[in-house]
């Protein structure tokens, strides 16, 4: 599904404007980045939670080469669906 596709959805299902819709989803964005960065974690109910997870530096390797290389420490989202959307999905 598109941005498009998605905002489309929801004003069909709301009976909102797509202009509307448009600007509730990019403050949605918004406010998901923000309280990520933040590194606050954002739920949505019945469907799951955002989150920030922070890996570790470790050494890998080059696959190419077979030199080790240091990756460093780095923080990335994770998305932890809900009960709710994984039965959904069976």
């Amino acid at each position: 599904m598109t941005k498009q596709e998605l905002i489309n959805a929801i004003a069909a299902k709301t009976g909102a404007n797509k202009a509307d819709t448009l600007c509730f989803v990019g403050a949605l964005e918004e406010t998901i980045r923000e309280a990520l960065s933040k590194g606050e974690e954002v739920p949505l109910a019945s469907t799951g939670k955002f989150k920030i997870r922070e890996t570790s530096a470790r050494t890998g390797r080059n696959p190419k080469t077979g030199e080790s290389v240091l990756v460093p420490a780095k923080r990335k989202v994770v998305f932890l669906p809900a009960k709710a959307l994984k039965d959904a999905l069976m």
